[in-house]
């Protein structure tokens, strides 16, 4: 594995790459502030794909090993390699499409002590992947082409600069173990440790349809999109492949950008989250910086329950005054009744993670009620209390409860997120089955359009899981039809 690339090497590559991508209407740039860009060279409509890539190097998280197939992701019929019992597939079908690659896995997985192979934790995994990958295409055993090669791999940025000496250790002792795996591939000890360095800003997280974390991946074109707080496309997976939807009208010569965080959050909780990528965001919304808006996420409210007013603080007085009907609040109390509901998060967590439902749904009860007196409807804390409490009525079966908490947290969603957000999608579908469960079918229905209206965009129609949806939703139509021409019989 060579570890540079020669300034013609990279003219070249880069050249087939644009080549590549002009077909698709798109086209790399480079941006100030941001280096490389990818931009539009035609009209993108919403629900439109515009691009969608293989992993280079992919492999299933620590929850999801051993439960979902290492090629398609697929969680159904997995069974283990009979080697070296780490990878797993759906079918021979999978595990013959990934054999070329597989074998070289296994025979260093198998070489390492049971002690050691303890150690081969999914990042190392993908490492060793991306590895055999490249040195596969390099003899021609595999193909490469203009948006599948290890010169791209080689392209992506890995900051290592700005990495500490205990992170640069780690990475220093991982790339040992990836050495000590494939003993005859001449590995560079510089480059894989610059590799895991990449892998840390440049990968993503793959998800299932309901946006659940199912594994990793290098997806070295994609990883050319930058991002935006205010996207205009959608990253979404099939599988382990990644799709990158339009989601509102682009024009030609616009760029491409997706968001890398959640960003339900305030412009300071999104600027400390994208540390992790080197970048400070200067989308518009980070631009405009809206007070209100965060103080909504992040600030207290006022302690006059008719009053709706945000808490600003009064330094001067060491406390904090509502900006709409001037009540004060003490800081050192709203700090008090803060530090307790974080106890009781983390003591609630503890008890849930446990499978003891009724105790934490009780528990969290109590901190909804402290967070409502204390917080705005929107906050985030709120916000992730109900969708707790969501998942733990459905648990316990409350339908009524769940939906009252489905339908708080929607409104939340559209306070914050474009009207077109897999999130909303997501949870207008969650919304319509629990209507559906309750015979509620006009509401069902709307809830099961609303749904669609927004994943047809965000997640395209053909999947498995849209599939699915189209079903319920055509149902929940012939019911709604039925019980109309029922009662205008009667």
């Amino acid at each position: 594995m060579a570890s540079r690339v020669t300034e013609k090497e990279e003219e070249e590559y880069m050249e087939d790459l644009q080549r590549a991508l002009s077909g698709d209407g798109l086209t790399v740039s480079s941006v100030s502030s941001k280096g490389r860009a990818l931009f539009t060279t035609r009209s993108f409509s919403p629900g439109e794909v515009i691009l969608y890539q293989d992993p280079y190097a992919s492999v299933p998280n620590k929850a999801s090993v051993g439960s979902i197939c290492d090629y398609c992701f697929s969680s159904s019929n997995v069974k283990k390699c009979t080697a070296c019992r780490v990878a797993c597939y759906c079918s021979i079908k999978c595990q013959r499409a990934e054999w070329k690659l597989h074998q070289l896995e296994c025979k260093a997985l198998n070489s390492l002590s049971e002690e050691r192979k303890k150690m081969v934790t999914p990042t190392i995994r993908l490492i060793v992947r991306l590895s055999i990958r490249a040195k596969l295409q390099q003899d021609k055993i595999i193909p490469a082409s203009e948006k599948d090669n290890y010169d791209l791999i080689k392209a992506l940025e890995s900051h290592i600069s700005a990495l500490g000496e205990d992170q640069l250790v780690l990475y220093a002792q991982m790339a040992n173990l990836v050495n000590l795996m494939l003993p005859n591939f001449q590995i560079d000890l510089k480059e894989i440790t610059h590799n895991f360095s990449k892998l840390a800003c440049n990968a993503h997280t793959i998800c299932d349809a309901e946006l659940r974390p199912i594994g990793t991946g290098l997806f070295p074109v994609i990883s050319m999109i930058n991002h935006s707080c205010v996207p205009n496309s959608v990253l979404v997976f099939e599988g382990r492949v990644a799709y990158v939807r339009a989601i509102e009208p682009i024009s030609k010569n616009t760029e491409v950008v997706i968001s890398y965080i959640e960003t339900y959050a305030s412009y300071e909780r999104r600027q400390n989250e994208l540390k992790q990528y080197y970048f400070t965001c200067t989308c518009p919304r980070c631009i405009k910086n809206n007070y209100e808006e965060d103080s909504v996420l992040e600030g207290y409210r006022c302690k006059n329950n008719k009053c709706n007013g945000i808490l600003v603080n009064n330094s001067e007085k060491g406390d904090f005054i509502c900006e709409k009907c001037g009540l004060n609040r003490d800081e050192l109390e709203l700090k008090r009744i803060n530090d307790d509901v974080v106890q009781l998060c983390d003591n609630a967590s503890v008890i849930l993670s446990k499978g003891n439902i009724n105790e934490a749904y009780l528990l969290y009860k109590k901190i909804e009620e402290i967070q409502s007196n204390i917080y705005q409807l929107f906050s985030v804390n709120l916000l992730r209390t109900h969708e707790t409490l969501l998942k733990i009525c459905m648990e316990l079966k409350d339908w009524e409860a769940a939906l009252m908490y489905c339908k708080l947290t929607i409104q939340a969603y559209e306070r914050i997120y474009p009207p077109i957000h897999p999130m909303i999608g997501l949870q207008f579908y969650t919304c319509a089955k629990i209507e559906w469960l309750l015979e509620k079918t006009e509401e069902a229905l709307k809830s099961y359009t609303r749904a669609f209206d927004i994943l047809r965009i965000t997640h395209g129609t053909k999947s498995h899981f849209m599939k699915e949806l189209i079903f319920n939703l055509d149902e929940a139509r012939a019911e709604a039809s039925y019980k109309n021409s029922s009662l205008e019989r009667d």
